[in-house]
């Protein structure tokens, strides 16, 4: 199966930088998109970044400008580049693959990590 694992995350203090990577491991096929989601205490989980396999990319309005997802897919690699942090940036970010869904053969196709802490505080 896909495991995700990510990485980078830590305490910053607002108006600071962090960039987050995601390992994959297991089957893993470049041709899938790719995201960054975060889940602040008592939050949805809520999309931050998305990227393609052809490297288009989507943000989230409230980091649009600040924060740039990009992807390795020769060593299934996706990174946050996460700048001018701001407290309400403090969430536990989880990397995510979309791949195919089989329901027929109970497949979901959407693959998460474990989710690595950002706290953005002075």
């Amino acid at each position: 199966q896909v495991q995700l694992v990510e990485s980078g995350g830590g305490l910053v203090q607002p108006g600071g930088s962090l960039r987050l990577s995601c390992a994959a491991s297991g089957t893993f096929f470049s041709i899938y998109a790719m995201g960054w989601y975060r889940q602040a205490p008592g939050q949805q989980r809520d999309l931050v970044a998305r990227i393609t396999s052809g490297g288009s990319t989507d943000y989230a309005s409230s980091v649009k400008g600040r924060f740039t997802i990009s992807r390795d897919n020769g060593e299934n690699m996706v990174y946050l580049q996460m700048n001018s942090l701001k407290p309400e940036d403090t969430a536990v970010y989880y990397c995510n693959v979309k791949g195919p869904r089989i329901p027929a053969l109970g497949i979901d196709g959407d693959y998460w990590g474990q989710g690595t802490q950002v706290t953005v505080s002075s």
